[in-house]
């Protein structure tokens, strides 16, 4: 098999699985039901780039690879476009958002690449003269991510803090509001007061280069792990959570932080 026939081959096998005689499940999909399934695929890659593992990546962007082929199968089906329009659309596209590199443009550092890269999708889509420089944020980012990406957007023009010192600041200014609607009971203000501390530290995040969405995933990860030590360690002396202390729980959990070597220590998800 020649380099760039399993390409061919995976159209052919979803031109079958969706053709008279093929899957059943898969004959019934659509772009609605299939969307769920596509995010979890893109988890399920982070989760394997988390893990350090080749085999299981690999594996992984095949799956999404594999969905990729079926929503375009399916818009094959409607007369729309297929897998070949797709490639050759990334093709064209890569090539025009980097003319620093196929092209004369100059970009010497990657603020510059991502302020021409901005540029160059808002003209491809007519907005080069939108009302807002954070139209092209999608919707649908997960609420921390997108915070992250509109303060980023928003600095490419210079509004931006000047040192991280003066986030600091505001974070400590946020607490306060924070607390003090805390004490009024009032729902929607404490909502709103911890809304602006999520922003504002998902702010900091993009400030010291460190994505939020991906630093809250891995003290998730991290939390899950240690918790389930603490399981673990109950199940083996017959115990249920129920049964135990808080004390005791405190104590186990300090051995998992130890135990534990993938994740440091002084990062514990709990002391925030």
């Amino acid at each position: 098999m020649q380099r760039g026939d399993e390409f061919q081959e995976l159209a052919q096998i979803m031109d079958r699985l969706r053709g008279k005689d093929g899957c059943p499940w898969d004959k019934k999909q659509t772009f609605e039901t299939l969307k769920t399934f596509l995010v979890e695929e893109v988890y399920e890659i982070l989760e394997a780039i988390d893990e350090g593992s080749s085999m299981g990546l690999k594996e992984e962007l095949g799956d999404l690879l594999m969905h990729i082929f079926f929503f375009a199968q399916i818009s094959k089906e409607k007369g729309e476009f297929n897998i070949y329009d797709v490639a050759r659309s990334a093709v064209t596209k890569m090539i025009d958002r980097h003319p620093h590199v196929f092209g004369e443009t100059r970009a010497s550092t990657p603020e510059e690449v991502e302020l021409n890269w901005s540029t160059l999708k808002r003209r491809e889509k007519g907005k080069l003269k939108a009302p807002s420089l954070l139209d092209d944020t999608p919707l649908h980012l997960p609420a921390l991510l997108r915070a992250y990406r509109l303060t980023q957007k928003a600095s490419t023009v210079g509004f931006d803090w000047e040192h991280v010192g003066d986030l600091c600041e505001k974070i400590q200014e946020e607490l306060r509001e924070f607390g003090e609607v805390i004490r009024d009971e009032d729902q929607k203000r404490i909502e709103a007061e911890f809304g602006d501390l999520l922003f504002t530290l998902a702010n900091v995040g993009r400030f010291i280069r460190v994505n939020p969405e991906e630093a809250l995933r891995k003290s998730i990860s991290k939390f899950v792990s240690r918790f389930q030590y603490v399981e673990g360690v109950l199940s083996k002396r017959k115990k249920s959570l129920k049964e135990t202390s808080l004390r005791e729980m405190d104590r186990i959990w300090e051995e998992a932080k130890s135990a534990i070597s993938n994740y440091a220590p002084e990062k514990d998800p709990r002391n925030c």
